[in-house]
């Protein structure tokens, strides 16, 4: 059954999703974090997805569709890379605090708690629309076995 191929790229997408999900969450609590092992104060993490199969050559990508012509395959979705957002970090007048520098300026995390939470809501609603596809997928094989009975 070639549509049974969908749950292979929802799951994908669901397994993207929630690592999207513990990156934003660890955005969060390390949103006043001003020293870390690399030296430093925190820097936001970027989770960057790429298409599955991408990688392959324009000539393999062009015979695999001419072969596939009844049969349309998805891709899926995977991550590859956890990129450090580039933005300043900013700069917060605490003399007192121990990573404060010569001037009293501590540098604290570009990590927006506003952003992170709309990237939250994004990646939540991403999961429930897969999960949605993946239980209408999972319906239609069901029905179709009953069907044969």
């Amino acid at each position: 059954m070639a549509f049974l191929s969908s749950l292979d790229i929802s799951a994908s997408a669901l397994t993207a999703e929630r690592f999207r999900m513990d990156i934003i969450s660890e955005n969060m609590a390390n949103s006043s974090t001003t020293r870390t092992e690399n030296g430093g104060a925190y820097r936001r993490k970027l989770v960057v997805m790429q298409t599955q199969g991408e990688e392959a050559s324009q000539f393999r990508r062009i015979l695999q569709s001419k072969m596939d012509v009844d049969r349309q395959t998805g891709q899926g979705v995977r991550v590859v890379e956890i990129a450090e957002d580039p933005s300043e970090l900013t700069p917060v007048y605490d003399p007192t605090h121990p990573d404060a520098n010569e001037e009293g300026y501590v540098m604290m995390p570009n990590v927006d708690p506003v952003k992170e939470t709309i990237d939250m809501m994004a990646a939540t609603r991403a999961y429930e629309a897969n999960l949605t596809m993946f239980n209408a997928v999972k319906n239609m094989a069901i029905k179709a076995l009953e069907m044969g009975r």
